[in-house]
């Protein structure tokens, strides 16, 4: 329990205004966007790295947790409170600091939002390519603690290859800086990429040191539709392989276009099983030659359907896209979003058994996401209110992360670890890889206050 000795020292470091102490007040931040929650016994805006430390030195000295949060967008409950303490909203600390179009950096606050800072670059004629769904209210300390990716990975790769370096609260209360402004750097061990998904547990980031590339001159983007799942994931990996360098390469099964019928800028026939999103972007007649062939290898595959989007059509499709995870609350008002992610050849074995789960325990499971990088999205719909759909959801999601491991995947893509996977670790790590991890975190971490109870089962 938080003494009022304590809370009163924060009240009078931060402020009465950005601290919250009413249970409907703390409520709204005892949760993400999973559907699981835990009382925080105090909500803190911090203003400054230095305000941070000061709560890291008090809660180690009077051993409290503390749980760094941005938005609440995470899947796997990484921001939830589960051992209570205090919560730290970094939403406050939202400057960008920096856009330096000669060293192609910026330097952020951890509480931007992901696409302000895309379109603050854009004025720049430049480009930060991380692109997750929820870009538009997600931050990116918060992509920086999960290593959070997007239909753009298959070209430019994730959160981790655009942080060069982080300003970092320890858990013992020291701030550090790691990494540099430079695109090298090897002096002593990698701490910048440790701290990469490292999901809040080894410190709280209060700066960001984001590498930035040129805007790309022109992008175009295609919708093949497929009557297999054979054909299509056949033609991600011939477009993979052919060196067109698609710049995203997205997956949607039957189940997921019948919830975006509505959103499509095409009329997709009923009897298309999966289509593929693509885009592609370069120098303009370079980009017209890379779509041409891209078209043309779907439809020697066997695409029925083969939609160039243009301009407001494509911008469409790309919104669908995103707005896929709520239009699937037009099957069922709850779900478990999974986002495992496997080899490419292993892709219709994966959709194809998650469809046999899905048949047999008589639920929709619908499977949508990142083709190009093997990353598929796998969401467990379920009516709370029906007994045996509620029941049935954690077998539903033991098998498919077993169907994952039996395949050579990952139990997570993008998603990160936290409450949801952890008791599922040892599918994937074994004892002496979780125990290093652990002796990694207690060398960061000696009072185990930063956001306990994540990752280890």
């Amino acid at each position: 329990m938080l003494s009022e000795t304590v809370i009163q020292r924060i009240i009078s470091l931060v402020g009465g205004k950005h601290v919250l102490r009413a249970p409907e007040d703390r409520w709204c931040y005892a949760y993400d966007a999973t559907e699981l929650s835990a009382w925080p016994e105090l909500v803190v805006f911090p203003g400054s790295a230095g305000e941070i430390a000061q709560i890291v030195r008090w809660a180690n000295e009077f051993g409290f947790a503390v749980v760094p949060r941005g938005a609440g967008t995470g899947r796997t409950g990484g921001a939830v409170p589960v051992a209570g303490g205090v919560v730290l909203v970094l939403t406050r600390m939202n400057r960008i600091l920096e856009i330096n179009p000669q060293d192609l950096v910026a330097v952020v606050e951890p509480g931007v939002i992901t696409g302000r800072l895309k379109k603050a670059v854009e004025a720049y004629g430049l480009w930060y390519p991380p692109d997750p769904s929820s870009a538009d209210f997600c931050t990116i300390g918060g992509n920086v603690a999960e290593c959070a990716g997007g239909a753009m990975a298959v070209q430019y790769g994730v959160t981790r290859d655009y942080v060069l370096g982080l300003e970092v609260v320890l858990p013992t209360g020291e701030i550090i800086e790691v990494g540099s402004r430079t695109m090298k750097g090897v002096v002593g061990y990698d701490l910048t990429r440790l701290f990469l998904g490292s999901e809040g547990t080894l410190g709280v980031i209060t700066r960001i040191i984001l590498r930035l590339v040129p805007q790309p001159a022109c992008r175009r983007t295609l919708a093949a539709g497929f009557l297999s799942l054979e054909a299509a994931t056949d033609a991600v990996g011939r477009i993979l392989s052919s060196g067109l360098t698609p710049t995203a390469v997205e997956f949607m099964d039957q189940a997921t276009l019948g919830c975006l019928k509505d959103m499509l800028p095409l009329a997709v026939p009923p009897e298309v099983a999966a289509v593929l999103l693509l885009a592609v972007d370069g120098h303009e007649q370079d980009v017209a030659v890379r779509a041409w062939r891209m078209a043309a290898i779907c439809r020697e595959l066997g695409a029925v359907l083969v939609f160039e989007a243009q301009d407001e059509a494509a911008e469409q499709l790309w919104q669908a896209r995103k707005a896929i995870s709520p239009a699937m609350a037009r099957l069922r008002p709850h779900k478990v979003a999974e986002d495992v992610a496997v080899p490419l050849s292993a892709i219709p074995a994966l959709v194809e058994g998650v469809q046999e789960i899905s048949r047999r325990l008589e639920m929709p499971i619908i499977c949508f996401g990142h083709a190009g990088d093997g990353n598929i999205h796998v969401n467990v719909l379920y009516d709370k209110k029906v007994e045996r759909e509620r029941r049935a959801v954690p077998q539903a999601v033991a098998e498919i992360f077993t169907l994952t491991r039996r395949l050579r995947g990952t139990l997570s893509g993008e998603h990160g670890v936290g409450l949801t996977k952890a008791p599922y670790l040892k599918l994937e790590l074994s004892e002496a890889a979780i125990a290093l991890q652990k002796r990694l975190k207690a060398a960061f971490d000696p009072r185990q206050i930063m956001n306990p109870g994540k990752i280890f089962p």
